[in-house]
C-alpha cells in the first residue's frame, strides 16, 4: 500500500495497535517489578525458557532474541547467575559452548508471571483481533 492510499481508518488502526502494545508492555514491566525482577531479567528468562520450544540457548542467541549486544548479554547473564536464576552449563557435544538453563527459582517466577501475562493477553485479545481483522 502506498502512502497516498492511506486512510484515516489506517492511521487509527495503527495508533490503536501501538497503544495496545504499549499497554501490554507497561503491564509486563509492572508485573516483573512486582515479582522482584527487572523487566530485562523477566524478558531474558522468558527467552531462555521459550527458545525453540525449550532447546538450549547460548548467550549469543539470547543477545539476538533480546536485540542487545553480545557483551551486554554476558553482563545480563552474569547478573542472572548471581541472582540464582540462571546456570551456565557446558554443551555435551561441544565443550567450548556454554548454554543457559533456568534454576527452579526462575521457573517459579516465570510460571507466575506467564500466567498473569496470558490472562492480560486474553483480556486484550478481542481488541487486537478487531484491528488485525481489518487487514487480513
Amino acid at each position: 500500500m502506498s502512502q497516498s492510499g492511506l486512510t484515516q481508518d489506517d492511521y487509527t488502526a495503527l495508533a490503536e495497535f501501538r497503544y495496545l502494545i504499549r499497554c501490554f508492555l507497561e503491564f509486563s514491566e509492572n508485573e516483573a517489578k512486582r515479582a522482584g525482577l527487572t523487566p530485562r531479567h523477566h524478558q531474558a528468562l522468558l527467552v531462555i525458557k521459550g527458545y525453540r520450544r525449550g532447546q538450549p540457548i547460548t548467550i549469543g542467541d539470547l543477545a539476538e532474541r533480546l536485540k542487545i549486544r553480545h557483551n551486554t548479554a554476558v553482563e545480563l547473564v552474569n547478573r542472572l547467575v548471581e541472582s540464582g536464576l540462571v546456570e551456565r552449563i557446558q554443551d555435551g557435544a561441544d565443550q567450548r559452548r556454554v548454554l543457559l538453563q533456568l534454576t527452579g527459582a526462575a521457573e517459579r517466577h516465570l510460571a507466575k508471571l506467564s500466567g498473569a501475562h496470558l490472562d492480560e493477553l486474553n483480556r486484550i485479545k478481542p481488541m487486537l483481533q478487531e484491528i488485525l481483522q481489518r487487514y487480513s
